[in-house]
């Protein structure tokens, strides 16, 4: 998965059309964007193109339309936002059937440095439906590979987890199909990270549930010297060895599950770290009653870990040279459930030799939160995606990628 082509081994684009598959899954609220990262992270690749003198047609979704038009999940609002970054018009048709008459005339009709940008992929119900063999979601790949020259780049990582038509369908049709610099950057650093760390390896797992995690746990297990778990799905290995956890959430079916990772992370003489301390809370609400505990008690749930647990958690990472992490530690978005989350955020940030990746989700929004995203090497782009990584699994949109 680490040896994918980039659009950087693709020669003499003048005058040829690219069709680019991009990530503009933005937030939206009445037709504004409230956040511009899926945009800006897009700009190179685009620029790249550009810059050789290809004609760029540019796809993505945005929410789950599930095959028909939704005016808020539009990509209306993306053109005006890509052009004042680009400096270049982006052009835009709002076309229900992503690739109809008007885009196949508009695409065509594109000059050298010109942009188009489609409408949402998902409008179409076999975007999510392709399949080998398929007659209508090949029907609509190949539609979209019609739109450009043969050239295909994936610079989508958040999607590479779905065999989709506009990420692997797509390149079904297509002579040349390679990966975006986000896609590289991605590939890069949770590649290198999972598959050759620099030792030590320590992995930091966070999140409510331990069903979410099961497969990475298990993979991640094979591959660290340390292994950090917070966040809800702690109280399920607690209750697992018989801990007291009051009302915490726990995974029932899931306690023999925790009982075999810790029984394995012996077996692999790898340093499993569980809470040894809590903040517990009554109610789930910033403003309830809480307290700093060593056993959870009856009526109360545990939402963060303690001061014990976080100067553990701190000296497991001193000297770490590889950090993934993957989940907070507790309910970050409280304040007063937050000193776990922050404390291990800023010692991550602190390791000026590390290699620290943050692998999508709650925890990438917690490190931006918290001021941290500029002290690490990496933040995924990619909930879903990240996570599927971590597991060892293999990544259709990546898979697609022609191999150099």
């Amino acid at each position: 998965m680490l040896n994918k082509k980039t659009v950087d081994d693709l020669k003499d684009l003048q005058g040829k059309k690219v069709l680019v598959r991009c990530d503009f899954n933005v937030p939206l609220k009445e037709g504004v964007i409230q956040n511009y990262n899926r945009i800006d992270g897009a700009i190179p690749t685009i620029k790249k193109l550009l810059d050789q003198g290809a004609k760029v047609i540019l796809c993505s979704h945005l929410g789950k339309p599930k095959g028909e038009p939704v005016p808020e999940m539009s990509l209306a609002p993306v053109a005006p936002a890509l052009s004042e970054r680009l400096g270049v018009e982006v052009k835009f048709v709002d076309d229900a059937k992503v690739t109809g008459p008007e885009t196949q005339k508009v695409a065509a009709g594109l000059k050298d440095g010109e942009v188009l940008l489609l409408q949402n992929t998902r409008y179409r119900i076999e975007e999510t439906k392709f399949k080998d063999g398929d007659a209508a979601s090949e029907a609509y790949a190949k539609e979209l590979a019609d739109l450009c020259d043969g050239i295909f780049v994936n610079d989508a990582f958040g999607t590479a987890h779905r065999a989709h038509c506009s990420n692997v369908g797509v390149t079904r049709f297509t002579k040349e199909n390679v990966v975006g610099y986000l896609m590289e950057k991605e590939i890069k650093f949770l590649g290198q990270a999972v598959e050759n760390p620099v030792r030590p390896f320590v992995a930091i797992l966070g999140g409510a549930k331990v069903s979410d995690k099961i497969n990475v746990i298990n993979n991640l297990l094979d591959k660290v010297d340390t292994l950090i778990i917070g966040g809800g799905m702690a109280y399920t290995f607690a209750k697992a060895q018989g801990q007291e956890i009051g009302n915490s959430l726990c995974e029932a079916d899931k306690l023999d599950y925790a009982l075999e990772m810790i029984k394995k992370a012996e077996e692999k003489g790898v340093k499993l770290l569980l809470p040894v301390d809590h903040v517990e809370g009554k109610e789930f609400s910033n403003e309830t009653e809480h307290k700093v505990v060593d056993v959870i008690d009856a009526g109360w749930s545990g939402f963060d870990i303690g001061p014990k647990t976080i100067a553990l958690y701190k000296d497991a990472l001193q000297g770490a040279r590889t950090v993934v992490w993957n989940g907070p530690m507790g309910v970050f978005e409280f304040s007063n459930f937050a000193e776990g989350t922050l404390e291990v955020c800023r010692a991550v940030a602190g390791l000026a030799d590390a290699t620290t990746v943050i692998g999508g989700g709650d925890s990438v929004n917690a490190v931006k939160r918290l001021g941290f995203a500029d002290k690490m090497t990496h933040i995924s782009t990619g909930g879903g995606a990240s996570l599927e990584f971590l597991e060892g699994k293999e990544l259709p949109g990546v898979a697609a990628a022609d191999n150099k």
